[in-house]
């Protein structure tokens, strides 16, 4: 709940304020090239902060006919204002060691004077202003509120920096670069509402009075302006004017405005006359206009600029994270216990969800009262008469993540009236558990005395709309709606798919097994070793998904080809410069760590095909020990040179090969085992273990793992887990 309300003010602030602080951002990067532009070229003295007034006054006035004002701004450039040696009215930069013209101050460019009014004002004066503070403090609410949201999520404070799990582009690098920008992002908002706060008077300047006894004013003992005591103790750095006096009379002085004060002194004996320092405010005023502008140092004002640009990225990122979360997100029109109608789903990658959604929503449009949900979120339903369950089964048999609670929660909160229900399996024939957690889920609920079955259960081969929606009518026409229709958008594949080209596949020797195939991509898509493409090998909804090696620039696969398989017939029929349409689905969770010392990689048969990727790629001679297994040599023929090869070049360090049907006939967890010292020390020395195959080797390796892990270092596999070092991609 805590989470959600940080979560919900986040996006709020963020939703409020976006084209303000875009705004803000965009003419922010433009001054901040503005504030380096004027320190170039650059006009400051190299031992600038030890020159004395009483060194730099005397050289000064060497080259001039007369001075009437000295300043310093924030680039530490000295501008004397006078009248030079042939007379002429002058304004220019000199060198204050040696008073030497160095150049012409030049007025600020018609452009960066426009990009400065719209970035204060927003061209609409005093309400322009008001805004544009408003944006700045709400995106110092907005940095805050984040902050909190990493915390959070890395569950402490002292867990602020350490490992990000890179779930999608946007969300990875929000947080990333969140972190690295929060300070400048933080100084940059509470420097710009502060600079608002003091433009409209919220923090009064006092005004500066001195007060001088005009009538104890002396002129001897007359001084040069080398010995006043006063310009010897000030240094030119502290300086920000000073104004000489008009005449020779005692009642004009010189006036030395400084960083934190201003001094009066007697520009005939160098006597001090008052001295005032300034209200905290006024050194607040120009310390906070040194930090928003960037002005006085090029490396800060290159860091502005960074860190405007990371404020656009996150508006854009933090956008598209949210628009992923909507689009994923379940919308109910009714609350659970005003429902007649309980959906509940359970669905690994979102797949199944389209279709109780598209269930839900004909319910809705029929005016039932209907309420979808994740099977974990199972209760009571107060009226509910119908529960229907659609659910993919994961695995071997499993349940899908947002299903695993349901059985517990179906035995802890029994309905307190009959209900009728109805469970609908999605999986696929290709694999020997189909469907099995419908089945267990349809049996549990078979038991329990409040619940009654309305129709037997139905299974749905490969997300097929043409099966789903035979259940659908039979169903509607039990609960007497028979007049509702599944959205035609069932039926349809995907759109955008890209384009893939054949240039290489290998031959099948034995029945059953293994096949290489090479396709080109066009130069502008971007994959990794690990991705997975998908493909549609009967041109409808029927996906075939297949784990990525990038090999050189082209996308390689390792498929078994099944007798009466779908997408392994496909690929292997393909001819060598035939074309395919697919997508490449971002595998985030599953790449190479490239700042990891040790990985071991663990596969077995066409699991393989991601790794084989991953060790070419391997340019950075990363130590990688791959244990592999396969029936038998001829299996792992297909692989053989690669491997050799990459040993060669050091890209593979060790290979540990296990068969089954051969010689020892050992399979990887054999070879693990053997070797459990090494993945102690790998695992110990924060290396990282990839696995990548089937459901059956991870589950064995993961189970030694755990034995390992426990006994040795003390610690779970998940303990690791959560720390990145074991990623799993089976399958």
């Amino acid at each position: 709940m805590t989470i959600s309300v940080w979560r919900y003010s986040h996006l709020a602030l963020a939703v409020s304020s976006f084209v303000f602080i875009a705004l803000a951002a965009v003419t922010g990067i433009i001054l901040s090239f503005a504030a380096v532009k004027e320190q170039i070229p650059y006009y400051r003295s190299d031992d600038f902060k030890h020159i004395t007034l009483s060194a730099a006054l005397p050289a000064i006035a060497k080259n001039f006919e007369e001075v009437t004002e000295i300043s310093v701004d924030a680039n530490q450039f000295v501008t004397v204002k006078g009248i030079d040696s042939t007379g002429k009215t002058v304004s220019a930069f000199v060198d204050p060691v040696t008073g030497r013209i160095l150049g012409t101050p030049v007025k600020q460019s018609e452009f960066f004077q426009w990009v400065t009014a719209l970035h204060r004002s927003l061209f609409l004066h005093e309400a322009g202003r008001f805004f544009v503070g408003l944006a700045c403090f709400l995106l110092l609410l907005i940095t805050v509120s984040g902050s909190v949201l990493i915390i959070q999520r890395q569950r402490g404070i002292k867990r602020f920096f350490t490992k990000i799990v890179k779930e999608n582009f946007a969300q990875y690098y929000h947080v990333v670069l969140g972190r690295l920008s929060l300070i400048f992002i933080i100084i940059i908002a509470l420097t710009g509402t502060y600079l608002s706060l003091v433009r409209f008077g919220v923090f009064p300047e006092k005004k500066i009075t001195h007060k001088i006894d005009f009538d104890k004013l002396s002129t001897e003992p007359k001084k040069k302006i080398a010995d006043f005591a006063v310009f010897k103790e000030v240094l030119l750095s502290q300086v920000q004017t000073i104004e000489y006096p008009f005449a020779d009379d005692p009642e004009e002085y010189y006036m030395l405005k400084l960083k934190d004060r201003e001094i009066a002194v007697n520009q005939f004996t160098g006597e001090k006359l008052s001295e005032v320092l300034y209200p905290t405010t006024v050194i607040l005023t120009s310390l906070s206009l040194d930090l928003h502008t960037g002005r006085g140092s090029i490396i800060w004002a290159i860091v502005l600029a960074a860190a405007s640009v990371n404020i656009l990225f996150f508006i854009y990122s933090g956008f598209a994270i949210t628009l992923k979360r909507t689009a994923n997100k379940i919308k109910n029109k009714y609350e659970a216990g005003e429902s007649k109608f309980i959906i509940l789903v359970g669905s690994e990658n979102g797949s199944t969800l389209r279709f109780a959604n598209a269930v839900h929503q004909q319910l809705i449009s029929n005016g039932q009262t209907s309420f979808l949900t994740e099977m974990n979120n199972y209760k009571a339903f107060a009226k509910a008469e119908h529960i229907v369950v659609i659910t993919a089964t994961y695995g071997l048999g499993d349940a899908p993540s947002n299903a695993v609670k349901f059985p517990a929660l179906l035995e802890k909160y029994p309905q307190t009236h009959p209900v009728h229900f109805s469970v609908v399996g999605f999986g696929s024939h290709a694999y020997p558990d189909f469907c099995m957690f419908a089945f267990h889920v349809n049996n549990l609920l078979s038991k329990q005395s409040w619940a009654e079955p309305l129709l037997e259960i139905h299974t749905v081969n490969d997300k097929s709309p043409q099966q789903f929606g035979l259940w659908f009518e039979t169903w509607s026409q039990h609960i007497n709606l028979p007049n509702m229709a599944l959205s035609q958008d069932l039926n349809q594949k995907p759109s955008g798919l890209r384009e893939l080209t054949v240039t290489g596949k290998t031959a099948v020797t034995h029945t059953e097994d293994a096949f290489i195939v090479h396709l080109q991509t066009n130069w502008w898509t971007r994959f990794n070793s690990g991705d997975l493409l998908a493909i549609y090998p009967a041109n409808d909804h029927r996906e075939r998904l297949y784990s990525i090696g990038k090999i050189g620039k082209e996308i390689q696969l390792s498929v078994k080809l099944h007798e009466h398989g779908l997408g392994s017939n496909y690929l292997y029929h393909l001819a060598q410069g035939s074309t395919i349409k697919a997508r490449i689905i971002s595998n985030e969770h599953f790449q190479f760590p490239q700042k990891a010392s040790t990985v071991i990689m663990i596969a077995n048969g066409t699991g393989i095909a991601p790794f084989l990727g991953m060790i070419d790629q391997n340019n950075k001679n990363v130590s990688c020990h791959l244990y592999c297994g396969f029936r038998g040599q001829s299996s792992f023929d297909l692989y053989r040179e690669a491997l050799a090869e990459n040993m060669e070049l050091q890209k593979l360090q060790q290979l540990h090969v296990a068969y089954s049907r051969e010689g020892e006939k050992q399979y990887v967890k054999d070879l693990l085992a053997r070797d459990a010292d090494f993945i102690t020390k790998t695992l110990k020395e924060e290396g990282v273990v990839m696995l990548c195959g089937s459901l059956a080797m991870q589950n064995n390796v993961i189970e030694l793992l755990e034995i390992i892990c426990t006994e040795r270092n003390g610690k779970s596999i998940s303990f690791y887990q959560s720390r990145g070092q074991v990623l799993m991609d089976c399958y």
